[in-house]
């Protein structure tokens, strides 16, 4: 056979002879495989440099733009073009966190980064939404066979368990036992269609003569009272064992060994018994929600330019729930504390902590039922209900012997604050703030836009006695405002008192922050939302200057308010008319302040206003007793008109150092204050401080009780208070709540977990195809969103809901699990092997946050060989918020690179020469074929 002419070969499709062209001929088979990836050697000697990356991202420029993804390699895969312009969006995010970390970056710097890494991280994940990769299944969060929530919901059990009320052998007689120990259970069971009986059963102690009170003996005998009444509830043990613990010691671990057991009561009721737990003898109790202990110690060395820092002592700081009993009343006086208690003082009844991650306590209160309800400020929701953005509100109630019993967040996607509460005697609660960013399907009021849509706005949420939500009011000024105080009124009003930066809507901006009050009523029900709010008026007043609205009250048909208007102590009154809108009615200045109001209530016929000041000139009548030094507590008596009178008080409180009024209340006449007593001005912030519970008469100035105590460190900073009448008995000591056991709790969704109505996510199916919304709705349980979850499938997820703990068999057959007291949801492909894609919701609005779920493909990854699944594991909230923050963002986003790489790899199969094993990609198969036709021409 005649050799063939290259030449003439190439020449029939328009090419050129010469070596080079020869030598690309004969070694078509060896052509390069891949385009040249974006982080090689050679594409990043011309890539942009990372400064060049934040001028554009910062200049508004699109993060994900596959038309700037050049590939080198001629007829390679469209896919190549999706992972390359993906890489530079999260390159580019990646050059915003670090930019985020800068030091010296300006305030307005810094708020412009955050936003624009947040842009990006929402157009990288609606790229990923609708990007239509042909080799390869690429998805922002994981690739598993099983995704399950975090999000937990209380399961209903007839079983409870108190503190720890003994230490040590249960051969020895426990100390909560000693003394007069007497008091009811009380057992309801239904009778009939709808009704019920309640039965008390007397337990005292003394009738088991000189037998030793050890647990076992006292159990034995309250339970042979519970069979003697018929009834099958039983109060038994629980063991907490203890285990060794490490701790730091000058930068070391030190392990010290376990110490004694310690042993709870355990209430087992059953589904037809409600168990309660009742007392004749009582005293007030007053609650004191403090901060203890201190900030981790740490030391810095630089060695060579590199610096270290090392922990040489943990932190300690805790948040604490502290109950007294007050003077006066029936009950014993408490003989010490609780087993496990720290810094006992005098007539305290026990210690208890509050759960992890609230960063700050603002505002508790005492509802008719004897609950405490406890607003803070939380930065994780712990491992049973997540938070959707940084910082959230929680509303947490606790029985009377200090045991959580219901938790609620507000479901803030970015940040949120609360400030304020108010229960009315319906038990309904009040919470009232600020919050930044979507709420729900609401992102911002007043036509926040541009520069201000990420400022605060003030809210208000109501709740029934249940801790269900009733309805939320989101109002707001253009400017940044905020909700500082709340109270209830008559007929279901609520009025908000707060402070604005600019006109609210339909009011006047007087200059710098002006003073607020608003007042809402429940509105109509709607079919999904619940029941929504309607404004029923509002005023806003103030100075030129800086104003604020510190404390509300009603009195009647008066509303008074309370702040600090320019620099001076400002109380005003206003008029309600019978449909609630407020009008100033009289204005009372009391003169200037140093320092800040606290509180204001009124009873006996008097406005009693308290708060801090130095020796400033503040002036409210005849002073009871003189201002002391430094700062110091003030309470002032006013007539309820706010004109001058000659019954008006005014009384100073506190040492020659400073003094805090952290929370005050006024309970049958007299002011409970709490705070940091008689502090060196002049010490450092994390010197040793005080704490002190005081009541006083505001009409004589007359001091009637005090408590001091110190923290663990020497620290000891109360926040709130709040006075339970009646609330301190002999349970105390034995750990058992006042009133029935509350045995179940909301399943609703929108009450378990951080989720609010219309918040959703997507599902498609696992090869491409339109993506289906999941929605939350008002009535929505972990049940009916499984079902949601099958539907959106289109039968491709199985989701279960199953229990924790031991097993137990379910209707189907299948065994679920029952110890814990929780449930999750579990979503599986239903045929073991196919499944489907999750995708997030929209920012602001995404679902899977509050379930603690992974956006992602949920299957079998390995079912389909010629489809690959990689998974970014790029959350949907990551921030720049913090130090800690911006580190997390920076080392998901180096996950997320890394994911691509893989990817890009996990592509060379497809492009391999003909001779490697694998499908032979389609332009050299194309190529191959035109040379195979030019051939079989010459050779004949």
């Amino acid at each position: 056979m005649a050799a063939i002419n290259n030449s003439y070969l190439l020449g029939l499709y328009g090419g050129s002879y010469d070596a080079s062209t020869s030598a690309a001929l004969n070694a078509l088979t060896k052509k390069k495989a891949q385009p040249t990836a974006p982080w090689s050697t050679a594409a990043q000697a011309t890539a942009p440099k990372p400064d060049a990356l934040v001028r554009a991202a910062l200049g508004g420029r699109a993060f994900i733009n596959e038309d700037a993804a050049k590939l080198d390699v001629a007829g390679a895969s469209a896919d190549y073009k999706k992972l390359f312009a993906l890489y530079q969006g999260l390159e580019t995010l990646n050059a915003l966190a670090n930019r985020a970390s800068t030091k010296g970056l300006t305030s307005t710097d810094l708020a412009l980064t955050q936003k624009r890494f947040a842009s990006g991280l929402a157009e990288i994940s609606t790229y990923l939404g609708k990007a239509d990769f042909d080799a390869l299944r690429m998805v922002q969060g994981t690739s598993s066979m099983t995704s399950k929530t975090t999000a937990a919901v209380p399961r209903d059990s007839a079983n409870s368990i108190t503190g720890p009320i003994h230490e040590g052998s249960l051969d020895t007689p426990v100390a909560a036992f000693e003394g007069e120990t007497k008091f009811n259970i009380t057992i309801r069971v239904p009778v009939g269609i709808s009704g019920s009986q309640t039965t008390a059963v007397p337990i005292d102690l003394s009738e088991m003569g000189s037998d030793p009170r050890t647990m076992d003996n006292v159990l034995s005998y309250i339970n042979g009272k519970l069979e003697d009444a018929g009834f099958q509830t039983r109060i038994g043990r629980d063991q907490i064992k203890s285990t060794p613990q490490t701790v730091q010691v000058n930068g070391k671990p030190v392990t010290l060994p376990a110490g004694p057991d310690r042993w709870a009561l355990a209430i087992r009721g059953t589904s037809t018994e409600t168990v309660g737990f009742t007392v004749s003898e009582k005293s007030d109790a007053v609650y004191v929600i403090q901060s203890a202990g201190v900030p981790a110690t740490t030391t810095t060395t630089t060695v060579n330019g590199v610096t270290t820092t090392k922990t040489t002592a943990p932190s300690t700081l805790t948040n604490q729930i502290l109950k007294f009993q007050s003077d006066g009343g029936t009950a014993a006086e408490p003989t010490g504390g609780n087993v496990g208690e720290t810094q006992w003082v005098d007539g305290r009844l026990s210690q208890e902590k509050l759960p992890e991650g609230v960063s700050a306590i603002r505002a508790s209160a005492v509802g008719p039922d004897g609950s405490l309800w406890v607003v803070g400020d939380v930065t994780t929701g712990g491992g049973n209900q997540p938070i959707k953005g940084v910082q959230d509100v929680a509303l947490m109630k606790y029985d009377s012997a200090g045991r959580l019993v219901a938790t609620r967040t507000l479901g803030a996607a970015s940040t949120a604050s609360g400030y304020a509460i108010a229960i009315d005697q319906n038990g309904d609660v009040a919470v009232a703030g600020s919050v930044t960013g979507a709420l729900g399907t609401s992102t911002t009021d007043a036509g926040k836009t541009g520069e201000v849509a990420n400022v605060a706005d003030s809210f208000v949420t109501v709740f029934n006695k249940d801790g269900e939500e009733l309805w939320t009011q989101r109002r707001g000024a253009r400017a940044e405002d905020e909700a500082t105080s709340v109270t209830f009124g008559t007929d279901g009003l609520v009025y908000v008192g707060g402070r604005a930066k600019s006109a609210l809507t339909g009011s006047a901006s007087i200059g710098g922050w002006d003073g607020y009050v608003q007042a809402f009523k429940a509105g109509e029900p709607y079919p999904t939302a619940g029941i929504m709010a309607k404004a029923v008026g509002q005023t806003q007043f103030g100075t030129g200057a800086d104003d604020s609205v510190d404390a509300i009250t009603i009195d009647g048909s008066n509303l008074y308010t309370a702040g600090v208007e320019d620099g001076r102590a400002v109380v005003r009154r206003f008029t309600l008319d019978v449909a609630g809108v407020p009008t100033l009615a009289s204005t009372r200045d009391l003169g200037p302040i140093s320092g800040d109001i606290a509180g204001l209530a009124v009873s006996n016929g008097k406005v009693i206003l308290t708060g801090t000041s130095r020796d400033s000139g503040l002036s409210a009548g005849t002073a009871n007793n003189a201002h002391s030094g430094g700062k110091d507590v003030f309470v002032a008596s006013l007539s309820t008109d706010l004109t001058a009178s000659g019954t008006d008080r005014l009384t100073w409180y506190g040492g020659e150092g400073d003094d805090t009024a952290a929370d005050v209340k006024v309970h049958d006449g007299k002011v409970w204050i709490t705070g940091i007593a008689n502090r060196d001005p002049g010490a450092l912030a994390t010197g040793p401080t005080q704490a002190y519970l005081t009541r006083l008469d505001p009409t004589t100035g007359a001091v009637e009780y005090t408590r001091t105590w110190s923290g663990d460190g020497d620290q000891a900073k109360p926040m709130t208070l709040a006075v339970a009448s009646g609330g301190a008995s002999v349970l105390d000591r034995l750990g058992l709540p006042q009133g029935e056991i509350d045995q179940s709790d909301s399943k609703r969704l929108i009450d378990a977990t951080s989720l609010r109505v219309g918040d959703r996510f997507y599902i498609s199916p696992a090869n491409g195809g339109r993506a289906q919304a999941v929605t939350i709705e008002a009535k929505d349980t972990l049940a009916t969103l499984a079902r949601k979850i099958s539907v959106a499938s289109g039968g491709k997820l199985k989701a279960t809901v199953a229990s924790e703990g031991g097993a137990v068999t379910g209707k189907d057959g299948e065994t679920t699990t029952t110890t814990g007291g929780l449930q999750r949801l579990s979503i599986t492909a239903k045929d073991g092997k196919t499944g489907a894609i999750i995708t997030s919701g929209e920012t602001g609005r995404d679902a899977l946050l509050g379930l603690g779920l992974s956006a992602g493909y949920v299957g079998m990854a390995s079912a389909d060989t010629s489809v690959k699944t990689f998974g970014l594991g790029l959350p949907s909230n990551l921030t720049l918020n913090s130090a800690a923050a911006i580190t997390e963002a920076g080392e998901k986003i180096q996950g997320a690179l890394k994911a691509i790489r893989d990817a890009y790899r996990g592509l060379l199969p497809e492009d391999k020469t003909a001779s490697a094993s694998g499908p032979v990609p389609a332009y050299l198969t194309n190529q191959l074929a035109n040379y195979q036709a030019a051939l079989a021409r010459l050779t004949g």
